[in-house]
């Protein structure tokens, strides 16, 4: 098993996202002196009502701060991009890893972000599909010529190329049935998503199963998914002291329309005893553990990735999650 750590960076406005930053960076910092394996930042435009710093020069100063850690785009909205600026960029985040970079990506949900970038939730699968086989193609070939439904390429060339080859693993997050087969078809792994249910990710594990077999795939060597988390002395108090902070951030997702795009049931308008159920890993560090030994068992999974600091909660209290995380959960599931 291996094990990373999300940092969302969101933050109320109005805070110095200078000190915000900082602590970040030292959140970082101590993941990996925890023994992380990764570091993961994901990406959102006009993400009112928060503030947060951008995703590719955040990992990059992660990188040259902690060259052990893997560091992970998750996610990169790849309908949102063009591809040579892209390649470009990730190929750059790969050389400052040293090859360690992982190129999680995903369709997006927003329309304020589709409409920013000129496109539509309609146009973005074939978009993201177009875009992640165009930066394949960068990647691997000295030169591409290509007409694009954004973008046009004349013998152009990808300026540096990414250390790993033939290029960064590619994670794709999905939550719907359709993206499962797209990441069985195009990319190296499912990224399992942590909003959606145990019970509706037990049935997708099986789409994603005979996507694979269709491709002619095995499964993946890596299997990753993130989950939120709290940990306490019992269960009852990891939801106590989590509970703001989680209804704040999913409220936020009910506003974005993140709960519109999710499998029939696994919405987030309800209250929050029947948000939490069978979705989070809360409790004390034994029942974590065994809640994470279920997800291996259940699942498959093999890499967990936590989501335990959340907008509203102090940089003291999310150092302490991912102390306890990494001193009492990874050794006893290990």
């Amino acid at each position: 098993m291996k094990f990373g750590v999300m940092i969302r960076g969101q933050y109320p406005e109005g805070d110095d996202m200078r000190v915000r930053l900082r602590e970040d960076l030292d959140f970082a910092r101590r993941a990996e002196a925890l023994g992380y394996d990764s570091i993961l930042k994901g990406s959102h435009y006009s993400s009112h009502p928060f503030q947060s710093v951008q995703q590719i020069p955040f990992l990059a100063q992660v990188a040259a701060l902690c060259p052990r850690l893997r560091i992970v785009a998750g996610v990169v909205l790849l309908p949102l991009h063009k591809p040579l600026d892209l390649a470009e960029q990730l190929a750059t985040l790969d050389i400052m890893s040293d090859g360690k970079f992982v190129f999680g990506i995903g369709l997006g949900y927003r329309e304020v972000e589709f409409q920013a970038f000129g496109t539509t939730q309609k146009a973005a699968p074939a978009r993201l599909e177009e875009c992640l086989t165009t930066i394949r193609r960068l990647w691997a070939e000295d030169f591409v010529t290509m007409d694009g439904s954004h973008f046009r390429l004349d013998h152009a060339n990808c300026t540096v190329k990414p250390v790993q080859k033939p290029g960064p693993p590619v994670w794709y997050g999905a939550n719907a049935d359709a993206g499962i087969r797209r990441a069985a078809r195009m990319a190296d792994c499912w990224y399992i998503n942590p909003h959606s249910t145990i019970a509706t990710i037990t049935r997708q594990l099986e789409v994603y199963k005979r996507a694979l077999e269709a491709a002619g795939k095995p499964m993946p060597a890596e299997l990753p998914i993130m989950r939120e988390v709290y940990v306490a002395p019992t269960r009852e108090e990891a939801i106590r002291r989590a509970r703001s902070a989680i209804e704040t951030k999913y409220a936020a997702y009910r506003a974005w329309g993140q709960d519109k795009v999710m499998p029939a049931g696994d919405d987030f308008d309800r209250d929050f005893d029947s948000l939490i159920q069978d979705r989070f890993l809360f409790g004390s560090p034994a029942e974590v553990t065994e809640q994470v030994l279920d997800l291996k068992r259940r699942l498959g999974v093999n890499y967990i990735v936590f989501g335990s600091h959340w907008p509203g909660m102090s940089f003291a209290q999310a150092v302490e999650q991912i102390t306890i995380l990494a001193e009492e959960v990874v050794p006893a599931v290990a």
